[in-house]
């Protein structure tokens, strides 16, 4: 059957080869398509070409060229979405790539770039999050370029800032770029959507930094020039409490700082700020002075109100008792608060009758309530001083009473000076003990040999001047003066045993006792062989010089034998003259020679 069939085609064939028209062989070498027949193809026209190439350029996509180009999604399934590029065939993407954006429809453009021409089944594989990623890129560096403000989403807090989405592109927002003001709360900017400059971009580690604060700035500037070209002294402003120092506040005046001084807060003394204002505070407050080019500016809150003495009773006067606490306090003296904002001063030297001065701390502390006497008042001067020892009577008025001269009391050591030491006998009651009235037999060069502060001390009135209101003590007037006993125990020529202490440049000392030491000069050291006494040799001394106004004793090593010598001298001599009296003739004898001679001569014989 398929052998008949082929024989009856093969017939057709050669009856239709036959029955076709004989053509003209000038017409047909005319038209014959010699590409055809040389290249096997058919010549192509030049404007069908073009036409063609054409088409091609405005729908074709080169899949070698990894820019981005622009898609279309036909088809979405439940993982993928198919997107025609105008290519040979469709790419896919996953969905994951379009989470940010849930309402992807069939319809839509989205950016796309070539990730893979071809896979192992020969699909073409497309990525969007890489597209967006280099467009993001590219705004982001048009936009710090031209310094345009862009959008970006607060997606959470990070160590020192917050992470901005900007573009796709995760960015840096600083903590100090946030506001102009110090945030105290990161957390009231997380999931909102703000606007940014980009302020910075590192292209070797793909780093963005944006600012939100420059924005602010930009706005500040713009009303910092106007406000300042309006400010003048004495305008009161309204302002916020932007930042609290322990010296004073700082007020945001609406894009110019001022500052308020802490003593420019209250007319009350304060020890911090924070106890009159408190931060993002709004307030009132007064140019009080500014620079020449004002970015320095000097508020005042408490000159709003009237000042505390021009609210002070006008009873009050010179004389009056007051009462107030004490609110600081200084070496000279103490301000006490006497109402609110008005404080007088206490000076040290009106808080005792004592002529001898103390510190203010020995007397009060900050908090104290204290009852005090007007001494002065300036209103004017808005000056006050008052008194404390003015509320008790003055202990000089019967000084004569209390402290007659010659009697004797315990006083406290207060002080010292290279003279004497003061001694308290009452609080207000001071005398003086010079330092030779310390003690009959002590050589002291300085009171803090003999005594300490807060030492209790035996002492007798010497002198009492009411007017000067000074007391003239001592100390050693109290015993009795051991030198009454000396002038006798060590009386000139007497002679005592010693040991050589210590051997200066013309001389040693000999202590007695522990009130006596001796001088020896050099030549009253030399012993009876001719050598001297030396330190811790012990001899015979002989007083040869004792004052007892200047306590000053002499004594003699070498004086001892000297006497000696002087005794065996003198023993001699009178040895002698007794023998030449008895080599003489006596008177007697003489008389009865004279006798017998008279007798004779008288012719008288025996």
């Amino acid at each position: 059957m398929a052998e008949e069939k082929k024989q009856a085609e093969a017939v057709e064939a050669v009856e239709a080869k036959v029955q076709a028209p004989v053509q003209d062989p000038q017409e047909f070498l005319e038209n014959f398509n010699w590409t055809k027949y040389e290249q096997g193809i058919e010549q192509v026209d030049d404007e069908k070409l073009k036409e063609f190439e054409t088409l091609v350029a405005e729908n074709f996509v080169d899949t070698m060229d990894e820019e981005v180009v622009q898609g279309t999604v036909v088809y979405i399934t439940d993982r993928e979405a198919i997107i025609d590029i105008n290519a040979k065939s469709e790419g896919v993407i996953s969905l994951n790539e379009f989470r940010y954006n849930p309402d992807l429809k069939v319809g839509d453009k989205v950016e796309v770039l070539i990730d893979i021409r071809e896979d192992k089944s020969g699909q073409l594989v497309l990525s969007h999050r890489k597209a967006r990623t280099i467009m993001a890129w590219d705004r982001v560096n048009a936009a710090h370029d031209k310094e345009e403000i862009v959008n970006g989403f607060v997606k959470c807090r990070t160590k020192g800032g917050m992470i901005v989405d900007v573009f796709g592109i995760e960015a840096f927002l600083p903590g100090s770029q946030i506001d102009v003001k110090p945030i105290r709360d990161y957390d009231q900017y997380v999931g909102k959507t703000m606007e940014f400059k980009v302020v910075k971009i590192n292209h070797e580690f793909k780093n963005v930094v944006v600012s939100h604060k420059a924005l602010i700035e930009a706005d500040i500037e713009e009303q910092k020039k106007e406000i300042i070209g309006q400010l003048e002294k004495g305008q009161v402003l309204e302002g916020v409490v932007k930042n609290i120092t322990s010296y004073g506040v700082f007020i945001d005046l609406g894009g110019v700082d001022g500052l308020v001084h802490i003593t420019d807060l209250s007319w009350s003394r304060i020890n911090h700020p924070n106890e009159v204002v408190e931060l993002d505070q709004k307030l009132n407050v007064v140019i009080l002075d500014f620079d020449d080019n004002k970015s320095r500016i000097q508020l005042g809150l408490k000159q709003l109100e009237k000042h505390p003495w021009e609210a002070l009773s006008d009873e009050i006067k010179i004389g009056d008792k007051v009462k107030g606490k004490v609110v600081v306090i200084a070496d000279y003296g103490a301000f006490i608060e006497v109402a609110e904002g008005v404080e007088g001063l206490i000076h040290v030297s009106e808080m005792s009758w004592s002529t001898h001065l103390r510190s203010a701390q020995d007397f009060v502390k900050v908090g104290d309530e204290v009852e005090a006497v007007v001494l002065t008042m300036d209103r004017d001067d808005r000056k006050m001083s008052l008194g404390i020892k003015q509320m008790t009577p003055d202990p000089w008025t019967d000084i004569t009473t209390k402290y007659p001269v010659a009697s004797k009391h315990t006083g406290i050591v207060r002080n010292f000076t290279n003279f004497g030491v003061f001694v308290e006998l009452e609080e207000g009651i001071d005398g003086l003990i010079y330092i030779s009235d310390l003690s009959w037999t002590k050589k002291i060069k300085h009171p803090s040999e003999f005594v300490t502060v807060g030492d209790k001390l035996e002492v007798e009135v010497l002198e009492l001047d009411v007017e000067g209101r000074k007391l003239s003590l001592g100390h050693k007037q109290t015993t009795d003066n051991p030198w009454d006993k000396y002038e006798t125990e060590f009386a000139l020529n007497t002679t005592h045993t010693g040991t050589i202490g210590e051997v200066v440049d013309k001389g040693a000392t000999i202590d007695f006792n522990e009130d006596i030491q001796a001088f020896v000069p050099t030549r009253h050291l030399e012993k009876e062989d001719g050598s001297k006494l030396g330190k811790g040799d012990s001899a015979e001394f002989k007083i040869i010089e004792f004052n007892k106004e200047f306590k000053r004793v002499v004594a003699s090593h070498t004086a001892i034998f000297k006497a000696e010598e002087q005794r065996n001298v003198k023993a001699a001599v009178k040895k002698a003259a007794a023998q030449a009296d008895e080599a003489k003739p006596t008177l007697g004898d003489a008389n009865e020679a004279l006798q017998a001679l008279k007798d004779k001569m008288e012719g008288k014989t025996k």
